[in-house]
């Protein structure tokens, strides 16, 4: 059975950003054709695809490789976040489903039940949840897979601390889906833009000893499941 290239896409990204292809080594076909169980073909096309997202280079004498961001690039990343999520939020309040508010209400809930109770080992992929489906319920597929992307970028150049108060978190969440809900699209926005401004402290430079502006960061694993594929 033929692997789809963006099934190998994704498994090759996903070592990228937990580090299991470092920064700076080469990527060849034949070695991650081997990796993933699958032909050379679709790691092509998979390394095409990565190297149009920037988590994949060619260089010269060496092909593909993995990418070296500077921090600044990172840094700039937040910045591009924190103006694309709230334009995100207010095309959500625009164009929603009420399959989109279902979802949504309940990741609010579940995230605000597991901040009350203080088990927080899932609040970091409730809340990624939450912004994708946000990102999906603004009907556009292009800024969709522009903010899929940038989460996985800034995933990879970044750490982010647990907030001291995730329930104040999940309560901004709220706010936003109620605005949502009621199609005001301006407090979407504005309520977007307080919410990732105010998440961008967290953020810790993964790369510290390779770094060109030291540390002054602005305040602003596996085979291929041939079952399935996730975005």
């Amino acid at each position: 059975m033929r692997i789809p290239a963006h099934s190998v896409c994704t498994a090759i990204r996903d070592d990228i950003v937990s580090g299991v292809h470092e920064r700076g080594s080469r990527l060849t076909e034949e070695v991650l054709a081997r990796r993933y169980g699958v032909s050379r073909v679709p790691v092509r096309e998979a390394l095409r695809t990565l190297e149009a997202e920037g988590f994949v280079v060619t260089r010269r004498h060496a092909g593909a490789c993995v990418a070296e961001p500077t921090e600044q690039e990172a840094a700039d990343l937040l910045d591009i976040r924190v103006l694309l999520e709230p334009l995100g939020a207010a095309r959500a309040a625009q164009r929603r489903t009420e399959a989109h508010l279902k979802v949504l209400r309940g990741l609010v809930r579940l995230g605000q039940e597991r901040a009350r109770s203080g088990t927080s080992e899932d609040l970091r992929s409730l809340s990624g949840w939450f912004h994708e489906t946000l990102a999906q319920a603004s009907g556009s597929q292009g800024l969709t897979t522009l903010l899929t992307q940038l989460r996985h970028k800034i995933a990879w150049m970044y750490t982010v601390e647990p907030s001291a108060h995730p329930a104040d978190a999940w309560s901004e969440h709220g706010a936003i889906v109620d605005a949502v809900a009621r199609g005001d699209a301006e407090r979407a926005r504005a309520l977007m833009t307080l919410h990732a401004e105010r998440s961008v402290p967290s953020h810790r430079w993964r790369f510290p000893g390779r770094t060109e502006l030291g540390n002054r960061v602005r305040t602003s694993q596996h085979a291929v499941n041939t079952a399935s594929a996730r975005q």
